[in-house]
């Protein structure tokens, strides 16, 4: 029998069957995985499996994780040497982020849409709490639209709060599943009550005193849109942490760099002193965010050497 992971605790899994109904599964014995990826979740919100009932009971077992479209990972929030799957079979990878109450850096954001570039999914980028916006967050607001548009990313901007405001994002996550990512605070919780009626998920005040969120998923599930597609919600992260990412392809996952490699004089040239840069030279001329730049620098300062 088929099903599909609704959600991930890491021993215990909640899948849908082909008959729509909910079912508690879990692992027993050796899982086949035709991904052959190594993680430290072998099973991930997103999968489609093959289970089979158990002997005595209404739980499952999952026997098969059938191959992925594709997935995206990070670090493993408990060892940094290893990768954790976020979800599987994605179409939209959504971050959502805020310039006030909390402030969203730019590096958590640029290090979740290169992680989206690099495992092929499309993202976008979706700017909560537009009502708290005073003259200073609206020029940074304008700053980001220029600088992510110029990378072929769409912002968008809504009001959790509001329901008329985020009616152009319903649209978008009308027949596709959707991860959202951001860090804790932004209002994943919120607008995802908004979207789907009668959804009751825990919300948590922005913290006065620290202006930052505190974390209310604690692991990773996946929703029903009432007009059709699913809405992957994630834990708040304070930091992406990347993997598997080389410093010769970094500049790969930035759209606007890509565009301008092949102009480099040399074929290796990873974009830092290199003479006749492309990249550089559009940088330095005003063709190229030098925010964006810094930010791929910041980046590939991070990454280790493979010798």
């Amino acid at each position: 029998m088929q099903g599909t992971i609704y959600k991930s605790t890491g021993s215990w899994y909640l899948l849908r069957d082909e008959a729509g109904n909910m079912r508690n599964a879990r692992i027993k014995g050796k899982l086949k995985i035709d991904d052959e990826i190594s993680s430290t979740n072998p099973v991930a919100v997103g999968d489609v499996v093959i289970f089979e009932e158990e002997e005595k009971g209404d739980d499952v077992v999952i026997k098969t994780v059938a191959d992925r479209r594709n997935y995206i990972i990070r670090v493993s929030p408990h060892n940094r040497n290893q990768k954790h799957i976020i979800a599987a079979n994605i179409d939209i990878a959504l971050v959502l982020a805020t310039i006030a109450s909390p402030r969203t850096s730019q590096g958590f954001i640029d290090r979740f849409l290169l992680s989206a570039e690099a495992y092929h999914i499309p993202a976008i980028i979706v700017v909560n709490k537009m009502d708290l916006h005073k003259e200073k967050h609206k020029a940074q607001l304008s700053a980001w639209k220029e600088m992510y548009e110029a990378a072929n990313y769409e912002i968008l901007t809504v009001v959790a709060k509001d329901v008329a405001s985020i009616n152009e994002l319903k649209e978008k996550l009308q027949g596709k599943t959707t991860l959202f990512s951001g860090h804790s605070g932004v209002g994943k919780s919120t607008l995802i009550n908004q979207l789907i009626p009668g959804m009751k998920l825990k919300t948590t005040e922005v913290s006065d005193w620290s202006g930052k969120g505190q974390h209310t998923t604690t692991f990773a599930e996946m929703f029903d849109l009432p007009d059709g597609g699913k809405i992957i919600d994630t834990p708040g992260m304070k930091e992406f942490g990347l993997i598997h990412i080389e410093k010769e392809e970094l500049a790969h996952y930035f759209p606007e760099m890509r565009r301008l490699m092949h102009d480099c004089k040399f074929n290796n040239c990873v974009h830092v002193n290199e003479p006749n840069c492309a990249i550089i030279q559009a940088m330095e001329t005003g063709h190229l965010s030098p925010e964006r730049y810094y930010s791929y620098r910041t980046i590939l300062d991070t990454i280790e050497t493979k010798w």
